[in-house]
């Protein structure tokens, strides 16, 4: 059966609002309790998503990536696999010459530039149900090649006043990039992350954002976890005790994320009823 994966950039213009933890959380939830064939490229050269799944795979040493898959127009050599069902396109250091590398490629053909790489994702859509993409929070060649090589943007929008700036900054500039490349891309949603449950300026952000973007808000609100950072360390897991039950703390962790994958493909599924996408 031939599939054609749908490609999800997960952004926002705001560092540090938790992206890679959705992009790796969904990609594990995606894999692990829907069975869907998930890739995760890791477009950020700081490479954040990659020393998470490396971790959560317990893969010592990578030896393939995106640098050397952009230079050799080969996607599909570096891919990476994890667990079952999840597999990575690593990130490293050396790919923060992307500019360099599209120059080199397309000197004079800005647009073939912009649209590498949803020219080398075309021959891994058939391998895949899922395509996450984790991009550095800058407008740059990174979050251009990203968003014109996605069918959704997913929005991480922390409940703090930048984030809600970085996250109509994103969409502006996502609607901008669409129009100047002719390119169908649609806000699949916003996840709300709360760094404080119940903090006032926090429930304001919230409220702000769910009248500026009505239903695009997600209802599923991810709270801080002390567990979402022991993934950060160790890997994503689910630990299972004695009695074959999974772990309380696990458990809620994933739940989470299985209810924001939950709501994610509700809007898409509204999306494809249109004729969207």
């Amino acid at each position: 059966m031939s599939m054609s994966g749908k490609v999800y950039v997960v952004g926002n213009f705001k560092g540090g609002v938790g992206k890679t933890k959705v992009v790796t959380m969904l990609a594990y939830q995606s894999a692990v309790t829907k069975n869907k064939k998930t890739l995760v490229v890791d477009l950020d050269p700081q490479g954040n998503a990659t020393s998470v799944l490396a971790r959560t795979g317990n893969i010592t040493s990578i030896d393939k990536s995106i640098t050397e898959g952009f230079k050799h127009e080969n996607l599909v050599d570096q891919v990476t696999n994890i667990i079952d069902n999840l597999d990575l396109i690593p990130a490293n250091t050396a790919f923060r010459n992307l500019s360099k590398i599209l120059i080199e490629k397309y000197p004079d053909d800005e647009n073939a530039q912009v649209f590498y790489l949803r020219e080398l994702l075309e021959p891994l859509k058939e391998h895949y149900d899922a395509i996450y993409i984790d991009v550095p929070p800058t407008i740059s060649d990174y979050s251009d090649t990203a968003m014109l090589a996605a069918d959704y943007c997913i929005i991480v929008l922390q409940t703090q006043e930048l984030s809600l700036d970085g996250a109509s900054t994103y969409i502006a500039y996502m609607q901008y990039l669409a129009d100047t490349y002719d390119s169908n891309l649609n806000v699949l949603g916003l996840i709300p992350m709360m760094l404080r449950k119940g903090g006032r300026v926090d429930e304001e952000i919230l409220q702000q954002a769910k009248e500026k973007y009505g239903n695009n808000v997600l209802n599923t609100v991810i709270n801080y976890q002390e567990r979402l950072k022991v993934y950060d360390v160790e890997g994503i897991s689910m630990k299972y005790n004695v009695n074959g039950k999974l772990d309380m703390w696990d458990k809620k962790a994933h739940q989470v994320f299985e209810n924001v994958l939950a709501e994610l493909e509700e809007h898409e599924q509204y999306f494809e009823s249109l004729g969207i996408n």
